[in-house]
């Protein structure tokens, strides 16, 4: 692409975007005969005021359109677009099994290619690597959601109801992180059906805080609260289950989404009690551990007792959680994880007056996972929040990360 003509380079993205010369042309005020001319070359654009209007319709970076690398932002770190969201929306509103009711389903992926795509997911969700995540989804949706249709009724057909419910599963907390929430409660209302197809009371398990999440950042905290409690105590583990570390993980994952639900509701008895509730569950697992993709454990149990701390305004019960962490199991957790809990721990740093503090949070968390801070609607608040009340100049580095992230100093 670097040493393609602008020209070319024009044409690429707009064929990406599936816009015709002509729809391309009404958005930019010029003519299908114009745009046919600059993508050939036989038009030059020596005019910056029309390259960065050609990429405001193209909705792209015009470092992109001039053949550059966007100015510090790494693939890894851009976050999604409206087309991007428009491609998810599409392989959501799905309905592959009333389809093949009349027509042949389309030849699905192996289910071994799907186990190992939903991996790649999972790993990829795990290290905060939300736009390249968001840019696989529809694929990856499309791809599932083929294979749950055409492995039905046959060997394979709870394998391939286990791997859409996951699929939905990714995609509900992507979503959610980017403030997609409509079809994040979407993608997670899908995966609790399809995992109960799959005949996996754990997953339906994990599927349920999904929609809890989901509900949780849509201002439904009271309904986010009782699915969560319901479902956990459902799962409670019997002695004797030869699946205990499985089920104390997605128990106590229950219990800790309930007690998030409970601190925005302030209910801080309620969250007191599940918070107990998911420090023994942890025990009785003897460490960190990362079943069903919950990293539940001690360390874990922690981080969501700050986490509530800050959701009650209590910045400073938060701030000595976070002293009291062992620092080599903090380590040991995912980057999503650990930036999760930098941005938590910014918020409960404004909460105490600590501003200069709460900003080295946000570089901390964007060291490692950026998308965590630089693509969720929350972290740019606490930004605008520091930088407001920062006294004087921020500190380099602080005012670099806001540049990038858009955030006026």
């Amino acid at each position: 692409m670097d040493e393609l003509p602008i020209g070319r380079r024009v044409s690429y993205w707009r064929n990406r975007r599936k816009m015709s010369q002509q729809v391309f042309a009404d958005r930019l005020g010029k003519s299908k005969s114009w745009v046919d001319k600059v993508e050939r070359g036989v038009r030059r654009l020596d005019k910056f005021s029309v390259v960065y209007e050609i990429a405001d319709v193209l909705q792209l970076d015009v470092q992109l359109l001039l053949g550059k690398d966007p100015e510090r932002r790494p693939d890894s770190v851009n976050c999604i677009d409206q087309i991007e969201v428009a491609e998810i929306r599409s392989a959501l509103e799905r309905y592959d099994q009333i389809s093949a009711f009349f027509y042949a389903p389309p030849e699905p992926p192996p289910i071994a290619e799907m186990r190992k795509a939903a991996q790649h997911a999972w790993q990829t969700w795990e290290h905060g690597r939300y736009g390249v995540l968001a840019r696989a989804l529809p694929k990856l949706l499309r791809d599932a959601q083929a294979a749950d249709t055409a492995y039905a009724g046959s060997d394979d057909t709870r394998d391939a109801a286990h791997l859409l419910g996951q699929v939905y599963q990714i995609a509900s907390s992507v979503l959610r992180k980017l403030g997609e929430l409509d079809l994040a409660w979407l993608a997670a209302d899908r995966s609790i059906a399809v995992s109960q197809r799959a005949g996996d009371q754990l997953l339906a398990g994990v599927a349920t805080t999904r929609v809890a999440n989901a509900l949780r950042a849509l201002g439904r905290h009271r309904s986010a609260l009782e699915v969560n409690v319901n479902i956990a105590n459902r799962l409670c583990p019997a002695g004797g289950d030869e699946t205990a570390d499985d089920r104390l993980s997605v128990y106590g994952f229950l219990l800790l989404q309930g007690a998030m639900a409970a601190s925005c509701t302030g209910d801080s008895a309620t969250m007191r009690d599940l918070l107990t509730g998911a420090q023994d569950a942890a025990k009785g697992l003897g460490g960190d551990r990362n079943h069903y993709w919950t990293s539940f454990g001690p360390t874990n149990v922690e981080v969501h007792r700050a986490a509530a701390a800050v959701e009650l305004g209590e910045g400073g019960m938060a701030v000595a959680i976070h002293s009291a962490l062992d620092p080599a199991a903090f380590n040991a957790m995912l980057p999503e994880r650990r930036a999760h809990h930098y941005l938590d721990m910014a918020r409960g740093y404004t909460q105490i007056g600590d501003v200069e503090k709460a900003g080295e949070m946000l570089l901390e968390g964007d060291l490692l996972a950026p998308a965590e801070i630089r693509c969720r609607p929350i972290a740019h608040e606490v930004l605008s929040d520091v930088l407001r009340r920062t006294r004087g100049t921020p500190t380099a580095a602080l005012a670099e990360l806001a540049e990038q992230m858009g955030v006026g100093v």
